[in-house]
């Protein structure tokens, strides 16, 4: 397991994390979160008096810590216990501190528009450009990535519609799909452009967008002609979709001699798209 340990400044205090390869997961030290969210002159007394009292509310999150070693202020390492981001907010929702306000106030907003956005859902693609057009993206390179996103949601429906399984399954599909059109599965793209949590079609320039969107359309229209029935079936089906937009990528290629598997991410987009 490939391990990266580093450091955040959070109100100039120092919050300790993990980069777990495998898991694509973030890793925070629930005792430095506390400490900056509570001025506590003990964290690890207040985290452990909080944890008894997550654990006697039966709550789901004292299941969930994971126990990392980690680098303490005296240099050693030192099992350190941990939880993802999910946990991490649910937790500081249990922390009755002024600091933990505005993190709650954010989480309640959220849910509250995702509330909306399910009564509406045309509010979520208004959300999304005015998120990317915050982040400094072109409105060109929005409009494909709004446009990839109904392209998605059209293949995740046919993916239930046949039966597959939410989560590892549509990730195995994914990554089939992008091996087949890209020649690299998701988490080598991921490397190649220096990505860790982030989304890949978020850091994806508009040609790879484009062929993505047709290995996804393609799969889709593959899949409702050919009505797989079980997971290795599904499995052919997404390497056939993807291997129409692989040939369509060569082809583009021979074209122009460049190559459109690209090493630019988001920063670099959008560096392009201010210097224009």
């Amino acid at each position: 397991m490939k391990k990266e340990n580093s450091i955040i400044l959070f109100n100039q205090k120092k919050v300790r994390r993990h980069w777990d390869d495998n898991k694509e997961q973030w890793y925070f030290s629930i005792v430095d979160v506390v400490a900056v969210l509570t001025d506590s002159s003990n964290p690890r007394r207040y985290w452990s008096d909080l944890k008894t009292k997550l654990k006697q509310e039966g709550s789901e999150v004292y299941e969930k810590i994971v126990q990392l070693k980690m680098t303490a202020p005296d240099s050693k390492q030192r099992q350190t216990d941990c939880f993802i981001t999910e946990d991490l907010l649910r937790t500081i929702q249990s922390i009755p501190s002024p600091k933990a306000e505005p993190f709650k106030l954010w989480l309640a907003k959220v849910g509250y528009e995702r509330i909306e956005e399910t009564e509406n859902p045309e509010l979520t693609f208004e959300r999304a450009m005015q998120t990317y057009l915050k982040k400094g993206y072109s409105k060109e390179w929005i409009n494909q990535r709004l446009k990839s996103i109904e392209v998605r949601k059209e293949l995740t429906d046919e993916w239930r519609q046949r039966g597959m399984k939410e989560g590892l399954e549509y990730a195995i599909l994914t990554d089939e799909i992008t091996k087949a059109w890209a020649d690299k599965n998701v988490k080598e793209y991921k490397k190649l452009k220096r990505l860790k949590k982030q989304n890949l079609r978020d850091n994806m320039t508009n040609l790879e967008l484009v062929l993505n969107m047709l290995a996804e359309a393609s799969t889709t229209e593959i899949s409702k002609k050919k009505k797989p029935k079980s997971f290795p079936q599904n499995k052919e089906v997404a390497r056939q979709g993807g291997h129409v937009a692989g040939t369509a990528r060569k082809e583009i290629e021979a074209q122009t001699g460049e190559s459109i598997v690209s090493p630019e991410n988001a920063t670099d987009l959008r560096l392009e798209n201010k210097n224009k």
